[in-house]
């Protein structure tokens, strides 16, 4: 048995922020944050909406995609830094908002590379026979964890949810997936604040050592993607679209360039959509579904670093 995507959805906020629009708000322009991160503009969700309201909407568009309802489902889950509440998990609460029941929900928080974390944990429940179909969003608000004064973390982020809906099938669909970790690293990019006694201990905001990340990013990139075709016999020619983590254009391009690919053949929403985190790669997917750049037969590899760190990448053959 094997697990293949069936259905793709997302969902963007309605209020755009633009580079332009930042430099009101703090020392910054247009022309700093292209050239540094190649980002003009990103998505900021409403006072009102939640994790769970983003997700809703990209995982009705997914099950639409899909052709099944949500009483189908066998398991929801959802990769998030930024849950509605400690709890009970967003995948609970989408789970309700959808009108299913009594099937496993729970969440993943494994940050910029969840999503990745999230399709590999749906992928053993699918073959292992656990269910039928299964839900992976990601779905962020990034919005309410940035000190919008701090123009090193601010510009970077964006709001959004991306869902698929992945279905038993003996054809082969996702073809296997490398997840790594290092827990050393956990100063490095972080949100430190604490909840207690009622308030919080720390900062509530993103921190980050932006250069280190950098050269981090690329060099564990580089070697997961080069793991998941070793392990499956592939060369990196056989690689028809690479959908990365959009957290920058120039940790993109300068993966794709160690990996001999031309950035023709690499899918990318950084600069509309800026870092949505764990929503970002399920949010590049279904732009290219639904433009028609990916087509059945053609490998798909899907590649994530987070704040961990944590990495992986899976390999998708599209049906």
């Amino acid at each position: 048995m094997h697990a293949r995507i069936i259905g793709t959805g997302s969902y963007l906020p309605a209020k755009v922020l633009t580079n332009d629009d930042l430099a009101q708000l703090v020392d910054t322009s247009d022309e700093w944050i292209l050239t540094r991160t190649g980002i003009r503009q990103r998505h900021v969700a409403a006072e009102d909406e939640n994790a769970s309201d983003l997700a809703l909407l990209a995982a009705r568009q997914a099950l639409d995609s899909a052709g099944i309802n949500a009483d189908q489902l066998g398991l929801i889950v959802v990769a998030t830094t930024t849950p509605d509440m400690i709890f009970p998990s967003t995948a609970c609460i989408l789970q309700s908002k959808l009108g299913g029941r009594g099937f496993p929900c729970f969440d993943v928080q494994a940050v910029c590379s969840g999503f990745v974390y999230a399709l590999t944990i749906a992928d053993l429940f699918v073959r292992s026979r656990q269910c039928q179909y299964a839900l992976v969003v990601g779905a962020e608000v990034y919005s309410r964890i940035l000190d919008w004064k701090d123009r090193s973390t601010c510009v970077l982020f964006g709001d959004g949810a991306g869902a698929v809906v992945l279905a038993a099938s003996e054809t082969p669909g996702l073809l296997g997936s490398c997840l790594h970790a290092d827990g050393n690293y956990t100063k490095m990019l972080a949100v430190p604040g604490q909840i207690c006694g009622g308030s919080v201990r720390g900062t509530p905001f993103v921190t980050m050592e932006g250069n280190a990340v950098f050269k981090f990013a690329v060099r564990v990139l580089e070697e997961a993607v080069e793991e998941l075709l070793s392990t499956h016999h592939l060369e990196k020619a056989s690689i028809d679209w690479l959908i990365p983590h959009q957290a920058n254009l120039r940790i993109i391009e300068a993966t794709a360039r160690k990996l001999g690919l031309s950035m023709e053949r690499v899918v990318v929403t950084v600069d509309r959509h800026a870092n949505t985190s764990a929503a970002s790669i399920p949010l590049a997917l279904d732009e290219a579904v639904r433009d028609g750049r990916i087509r059945a037969g053609q490998h798909l590899v899907l590649e994530a670093v987070g704040g961990g760190f944590t990495w992986g990448a899976s390999l998708v053959r599209w049906s």
